[in-house]
């Protein structure tokens, strides 16, 4: 007959809950529970070789026996691994000198220290188990999209609950800029990393990987899934736009309609989801010409200076392609050189009645200071046009000038060729 009270039970019944909401497999659960006994009766009597624990989960109950040497009155030593021969007769009249006595324990009755023992026990074991079930789960999802639910929002972090329960983190840094988050709402997001730092699994969650975008895509397309399709390069500011770089080793698929999809349609949703970020879809080239002049679209290029052993490359455009090549704060020149991997430096043509006229800078001391000067020659620019050609971009990011010191520069250039 098994043991039957309040807390053990109680216990057992705690956690049969948790192996059904954490997928512990029965014997892994036996074990756990048995060697929780074990370590409690240990504690209390040095030793537990001499006890047989039995556990039935299913029922939600289990047994104690301990095991005795039956020896001569007076002659016992160990009251935990021995009995007097009269006492072990008053259990049953036949027993002798030398035979082994089993008889159940009521758990119960080691008092309130050893019950609150085994709960702590218990807990630590099943805290690690969790633990254990959190990390093996999630350590093979790294790279992959999950959802979960929003369960509390912070400044730092938003903290979400996937469908078993457990806890997921999505830092403020890999959260899309214009993400707007609202409890019980379901986000998807790309495991990125599972860190297990003292056995305390913590999950973080990220919308702003490159691999996010490559996930939602390979989800849309069925040509990648299939191979036919590879994406070779990804760059991203999230939430404003992306560049992804695709390829086929079929002729008769163009990659880029299979991304984009009728109309968009294949793209429309990973858009939405990303809070309306642009994905631009370019043919991937090895010829790194070309493969700069398609990263630099929807800008036509005249003609390029590469400087391979730098990364660096050098664009001409006409003058009503400039602003196309930058794009909106510079965004689509960025974009181009993260996904390129070459510094792109953008140049207006200039045709040679223009250059025949130039100025150098030097002649211009007397109405621009020299440090000024010598910060836009540093940058490789040593005349008039070539400054006026330049991206008013580049000459605030690269000779490193405030906005308005390069703007009155620019008006003393073009005040002097009107």
């Amino acid at each position: 007959m098994a043991t039957k009270n309040s807390k053990g039970p109680s216990m057992i019944e705690t956690f049969q809950e948790f192996k059904e909401t954490k997928n512990i497999d029965r014997t892994t659960l036996v074990s756990v529970l048995e060697e929780s006994f074990r370590n409690v009766i240990a504690k209390m009597f040095g030793s537990d070789e001499n006890y047989d624990v039995i556990v039935n989960p299913d029922k939600g109950d289990f047994e104690i026996h301990r095991n005795r040497i039956v020896v001569a009155d007076g002659e016992v030593v160990d009251q935990n691994k021995e009995i007097s021969l009269s006492e072990a007769q008053k259990i049953e009249p036949d027993y002798e000198v030398g035979e082994e006595v089993s008889e159940e324990v009521d758990f119960q009755k080691f008092g309130r220290r050893a019950i609150l023992n085994l709960r702590q026990t218990l807990a630590s074991k099943i805290l690690e188990l969790e633990h254990d079930s959190l990390y093996n789960k999630y350590k093979d999802k790294v790279g992959q999209i999950v959802s979960a639910e929003v369960y509390q929002m912070w400044k730092r972090e938003v903290l979400l609950i996937d469908d078993e329960g457990n806890e997921l983190h999505l830092p403020k840094a890999e959260q899309i800029p214009a993400d707007n988050y609202h409890k019980g709402e379901t986000v998807r997001a790309i495991v990125k990393e599972v860190q297990n730092e003292n056995n305390n699994p913590r999950i973080i969650l990220s919308r702003t990987s490159n691999q996010f975008l490559e996930r939602m895509l390979e989800a849309e397309v069925p040509e990648i899934q299939d191979g036919l399709i590879t994406i070779r390069r990804i760059a991203r500011m999230p939430g404003e736009r992306a560049k992804v770089a695709v390829e086929s080793y079929d002729d008769r698929i163009d990659p880029v309609g299979a991304c984009v999809g009728v109309k968009g349609s294949r793209v429309h949703g990973i858009v939405r989801e990303m809070c309306n970020e642009n994905i631009d879809v370019i043919n991937y080239s090895t010829n790194m010409q070309l493969f700069i002049q398609r990263a630099l679209s929807p800008a036509k290029v005249t003609s390029i200076t590469l400087n391979p052993e730098e990364h660096k490359a050098e664009v001409y455009l006409q003058p009503e392609e400039v602003s196309l090549a930058i794009g909106k704060g510079g965004l689509n020149i960025k974009l181009a050189s993260m996904l390129t991997e070459y510094t792109i430096d953008v140049f207006r043509v200039v045709n040679e009645n223009e250059a025949d006229e130039d100025i150098y800078l030097d002649e211009f001391a007397d109405e621009i200071d020299q440090w000024i000067i010598d910060s836009i020659k540093a940058i490789g620019l040593d005349t008039a046009k070539q400054v006026l050609n330049a991206p008013r971009e580049m000459l605030i990011e690269k000779a490193d000038l405030e906005e308005e010191t390069v703007d009155h520069v620019l008006e003393v250039l073009k005040a002097e060729f009107e």
